[in-house]
């Protein structure tokens, strides 16, 4: 319970700063950082309104959608977290909230969130390793996001998967593969059946079309969550 409210309100605490960097990178590819379209204001942290803090004007994503994904995510990531996986956890989980509404705005998942990302989680689950001696699941995880590299950038090349997602796969092939096996198998064939789902609820609700291009991004963070939530519940 200590677990789950503290994520809870770390997330909460997060999400000013989360909406600001979902809104900053909201661009097209090549186009520089978002900003104010108002007043020109550089966008760091925004309320849940989605204003701008200098003149109102409303940016990036609907109002409290980011905050409640932030809480929702800081709950899983409480509740699921331990020593010493739970640095990994939050910083996939921060680097995700964001990720997940810049794919939904723009339908891209940019190098400057993806890189960073599986940067900082190679780094931490090297640590986590090495402190508790687990060798054997750093070479696992070293395999996973492999596989999983090879899998999204066959399938990138092949046209159904953009780049960025095939630059997100080895981060999460990595921290799945963290839990063994199994669980890198459920993250990923979660994904997968999320991704069905929305897409068949926006072609009966009338919002895509058959051929509409569907972010798959927020898909494979989902997924991987609950890949993790289900290797330790």
């Amino acid at each position: 319970m200590i677990g789950l409210v503290g994520g809870m309100l770390a997330g909460a605490v997060a999400a000013p700063w989360l909406r600001g960097a979902a809104a900053r990178h909201a661009v097209g590819y090549g186009e520089p950082s978002a900003r104010c379209p108002g007043c020109g204001r550089g966008l760091q942290a925004l309320p849940p309104t989605g204003r701008c803090r200098g003149c109102g004007t409303a940016v990036g994503a609907r109002p409290a959608t980011v905050e409640l994904a932030a809480v929702a995510a800081g709950a899983a990531i409480g509740s699921a977290a331990s020593w010493p996986i739970a640095p990994v956890l939050c910083w996939v989980a921060l680097f995700g909230v964001v990720l997940g509404f810049v794919d939904v705005a723009v339908h891209r998942l940019p190098d400057a969130l993806t890189l960073p990302l599986a940067v900082g989680t190679a780094v931490l689950l090297v640590a986590a390793g090495l402190l508790t001696q687990r060798t054997g699941a750093l070479t696992r995880c070293l395999l996973g996001a492999l596989l999983f590299l090879l899998v999204y950038g066959a399938m990138a090349l092949a046209g159904p998967m953009g780049l960025g997602d095939a630059k997100l796969a080895p981060t999460l092939g990595a921290l799945l593969a963290w839990y063994g096996w199994r669980t890198l198998f459920q993250g990923w064939l979660a994904g997968f059946l999320l991704a069905a789902l929305w897409g068949v609820a926006l072609l009966v609700t009338g919002r895509a079309k058959a051929k509409d291009p569907l972010p798959f991004g927020p898909c494979m963070l989902l997924g991987a969550l609950l890949g993790v939530l289900a290797s330790v519940g």
